[in-house]
Formats: C-alpha cells, structure tokens, sequence
C-alpha cells in the first residue's frame, strides 16, 4: 500500500494477513484474545466523533518525545507551590524511566506490526507515521508514568493530569496506530516505572513524622481554644482556589479568628458562635501586635496560638508563642512554607488534624542577639537573593521569581569576608539551618528531625572559579549535598569582622547584620502541631 510500511499484523506476532484471520489457528485464549484486540480496533475506527476528529490527532502529536509533559511539568512547577513542584519532577522522573524501557527492551523484544489504517478516516491519521514497532505503546507508557507518578505525590494534580493522560492513550487507538493491547501494556508498563521509581525514592507521604520528640499540646475540638492570625499580606494564596478563612471555619467551627490586611484598612476581627462578643477586637494593624494579642488569649483560655502564612510570619508566631509559653499552629498560607512542610502539614486539613488530635512534637530555636530563626540563618549572597526574588514573586511567581533572582544575584554579586573560627574567610555564602537538612535523591532537601540540637552549617567559599561556584548554589539550593559546599554541623558558631550594612536572611526575612554575632540554639523551646501520622 503506497504511503505507509507494511502494516497487516495480527495483534498476535504481527504476521497474519488482515482481520477476517485473526486468531484462527491460535489455541483458547490467545486466540479469542486476538480477536477481541483487532475487533475493538475496528469498533474504534468506526466510530465518528467531530470534536475528537479535530482535538486528538493534535494531542497525540504533541505528546511525541514527550513534549507535551514536559511543558505541563514546567506549568505546573511555575503555578503551583512545592507540592505541585514534587509532583511535576516525579511525574517528569516517572516518564524517564518508563521512555528508557520501553526504547530499549520492550519493543524490541515483541516486533508487532503496525495496524492496517485503511479503516481510520484519513482526517484522523497523523501525518507522520510512527516506524517503530507497535508494541507496547511508548505514548501510553509515557501518559501514564507522568500521570501515576504525579498521583503519587499529589491526588490532586494526580486528577487534574489524568484526564489528559487518558486522552493521549485513547488517540493512539483513534489515529489508527496502536491495537488497544499495545496501549493497555504502555500503560501498565508506566504505571509499573511510576511505582519503581518511587520505591527508590520515597514519596513526602511515605515518611511518617519523626517519633521523636513528641510534645504535650492541648487538644482542641473544632479549634476550641485556638486563636488565629491570618496575614493576609504573606505573598501567595494556598493554592486552592477558596478564601482561607472560609476553608477555616469549615475545618473549625469554633475558631477565633484575627485577620492582618494591608496598612491602608481596618484589621477585621472574625467571629465564630464560639467568640466572646465582649472582647473586643485589637486596633493595630502590626502583625507583632496581633500575634502577641492572640498569643495572650490563647493562653488565658488553655489553649494555642495559630498562624496562617509563610515562613516570616511564621516567625514572628514563634517568638510570640515562646513568650507566652502556647504552642503553635502554623497553617501553611505564604510565598514559603518550608517550616509547615518540614512539620509534614502541606494543607490547612493537615493542621486542623493535628490540632483536633493534639498530636505535636518539641522544636528546637536558633538565636542570634535579639532574633530567632525556626529554619535557617544566612548571609552572603544569599540574602541579596533574598531580596531580589521577594521584588518579583508578586509579578511573576515564587519559583520562577527565584530562578531569575539567582541570575540576577550572579551577575552583581561579591564574596563578603568575615572571621570565623579566629580565621579570615571570604565567602559567597554561610548558610546555617536550624538543625540537620537532608537531601533524598533528586527532591527538595528536608529535616527529619527538628530537635537534634545542631546547626547545620554550610559555606560556599570564593575560592577558584568563584562565579561558577555561586551558580552552583544558586541552581542546586544552599542546603544540598555538593562539592561546591563546606558543611559541618555545630551546637554554636561565633562570626566576626562582618562587613558593615552586610545583609543577613533569617526565614525569609533581611535586615543589616551586626560587626559580630554569635549563632546558638535553645533545645525544643517551641511546641508545635504536626501532622497526624496516619498509620
């Protein structure tokens, strides 16, 4: 037939002449099976849908080298926060691992011709026939790798691309290129690499919270006794689409609400039935004031301080939970939650969980001079990141903002020298977290363990090839195993000799350093909710 290779395979061993033999001569099952395989084919050819005549053969096309997940992976990572991030590489990982397997042992272990198109409208067909054998199907593997291997970390994006998965797989029967065996076996082969793959690296879900240090904390049925802050002006929504508050007093009916809006209008005081309407509402708009006033009350009724924002507002919470001796409730609601997912809470049902249950554990505080940090203290080049990248994210996104700030921090910056040890250093960075980060694999790094009683103490020196060195932070994150960083961990670390006006980041927050500062660690000083182990 002119136009295409030879196609006429059985879905068998791809050598029988056409469908009116296909099966014959095969025993029992095999047999039927081949028929059913080549019947169904047809069924599908003959069927006649307008919209998918326009919208699948386009689909299918832009799956080829993987194209189309690929892209989605990069939306997904710019528009989603960090668990949209974890399951676009996982996704993206998963799709690897089932392209290598399939190009290199399936189809050239079972040579399946190519169906017979002369059943499929040629307003269908794709262009370009595929020459490589028919099974498995590569397009239905790689749709259903990203797919499960997305699920696997987030059930909602798991949902969002399954549908598109489902459709790529379906438009290689539609378009006449694949028998619905071959694309039933891509996709449980890409299943099958979305599953290996997480079984050398675990899924966020699969690390159950540290045992150890549990905490007492009070336990607070529909939020009975937990006072809220939420910072309206933290950066990102949670990425829900819903107002914060509301989702709150859905998951707690009973809580105390006190919301910070920007500086141009009245603070809003929420109230739920379970509110003193004679208390009044604080008149300040600080959000160290408010926190200190739901602190207050939070401890006069037996109950906790809750803080609805990113890392810097998070902060704050903690400074004003430690001065009242309440525990805290971080609702993961900011541009950065590192200190909410390191807690394993990524959503508000996650704290709300652990609030109703109780379930909390002791963290250790770093300290320098008057301040505090829950999770890392830095100065170099990396505050200037700091800085450059909270400018942009409003516009633009966190991630992306924070790509463009690496480059734009690359391209300005100089090493800083101060005295360390008694020893003069110059330095791109002094990177110190508040206890040990722990890198698995290829995902973000994490800490297991917030009690060690450790700074975890990295340095990326300005030795030769300075500049290559601080891309290498800046594309691998402080925090990661690298040749590129010395890292050693200390319970207390003296700097002196710094530079003036040297800026130093501490949970996302910039402010002048002073000449000399000493970093130490109060051992689980803060109480916090966690989330719930579900096992």
């Amino acid at each position: 037939m002119a136009g295409h290779r030879e196609y006429g395979a059985s879905p068998l061993n791809g050598n029988g002449p056409g469908r009116d033999r296909a099966g014959k001569g095969r025993p029992g099952l095999a047999g039927a099976f081949a028929a059913w395989d080549l019947e169904l084919f047809h069924r599908v050819a003959e069927q006649h849908w307008p919209g998918a005549e326009r919208v699948l053969p386009r689909l299918s096309r832009s799956a080829n080298h993987g194209v189309l997940w690929f892209a989605l992976a990069g939306a997904m990572a710019a528009a989603g926060g960090r668990p949209a991030r974890r399951a676009a590489l996982r996704g993206a990982a998963s799709l690897a691992a089932a392209s290598a397997t399939v190009n290199t042992v399936a189809k050239r272990s079972v040579r399946r011709h190519r169906p017979l198109i002369d059943a499929v409208p040629v307003v269908r067909r794709l262009h370009r026939q595929p020459f490589t054998t028919s099974f498995p199907s590569g397009h239905s593997a790689s749709a259903a790798a990203f797919a499960v291997g997305a699920a696997l970390e987030s059930r909602r994006w798991g949902a969002l691309v399954a549908p598109i998965a489902a459709s790529v797989a379906f438009s290689r029967i539609y378009t006449g290129v694949h028998y619905p065996s071959d694309v039933l076996a891509g996709a449980a082969l890409g299943a099958g690499a979305a599953y290996a793959v997480r079984g050398m690296v675990p899924t966020r879900a699969q690390l159950a919270p540290p045992a150890r240090p549990r905490a007492d904390a009070p336990v607070l049925p529909e939020g009975r006794g937990l006072v809220v802050v939420v910072n309206s002006g933290a950066g990102t929504s949670n990425g829900y689409g819903q107002d914060v508050v509301e989702q709150l007093k859905t998951l707690l009916p009973q809580v105390d609400i006190l919301t910070r809006v920007d500086d141009l209008q009245p603070v809003r005081r929420l109230r739920t039935s379970a509110a003193r309407r004679d208390q009044p509402a604080s008149d300040s708009n600080d959000l160290a004031d408010l926190l200190n006033a739901a602190a207050a009350k939070a401890r006069d009724i037996g109950g906790a301080l809750g803080v609805v924002g990113g890392d810097g507002s998070v902060n704050s919470a903690a400074r004003a939970a430690l001065a009242h001796q309440v525990p805290l409730a971080v609702f993961p609601g900011g541009t950065r939650n590192h200190f909410a997912y390191d807690l394993g809470i990524e959503a508000l049902r996650d704290t709300a969980t652990a609030v109703e249950h109780g379930e909390a554990v002791g963290v250790d505080v770093g300290r320098f001079g008057d301040e505090i940090f829950v999770n890392t203290f830095s100065l170099g080049s990396y505050p200037d990141l700091v800085r450059v990248r909270e400018r942009w994210a409003p516009r633009i996104g966190a991630w992306p903002a924070g790509v463009l700030a690496a480059l734009e921090v690359l391209r300005a910056a100089r090493p800083v020298e101060v005295e360390i040890g008694g020893r003069r250093r110059s330095l791109w960075v002094l990177f110190t977290g508040n206890c040990t980060y722990r890198g698995l694999g290829a995902m973000p790094v994490r800490r297991f363990d917030l009690a060690d009683g450790l700074l975890d103490v990295r340095v990326v020196p300005a030795g030769r090839l300075p500049r290559i060195r601080l891309l290498g932070a800046a594309l691998t994150g402080p925090l990661r195993g690298s040749p590129l960083h010395a890292a050693t961990r200390l319970r207390r670390l003296r700097i002196e000799g710094i530079p003036a006006d040297t800026p130093v980041a501490y949970d996302g927050e910039v402010t002048a350093a002073p000449g000399e500062l000493t970093l130490h660690k109060t051992n689980e000083a803060l109480t916090a909710y966690r989330r719930l182990d579900p096992a």
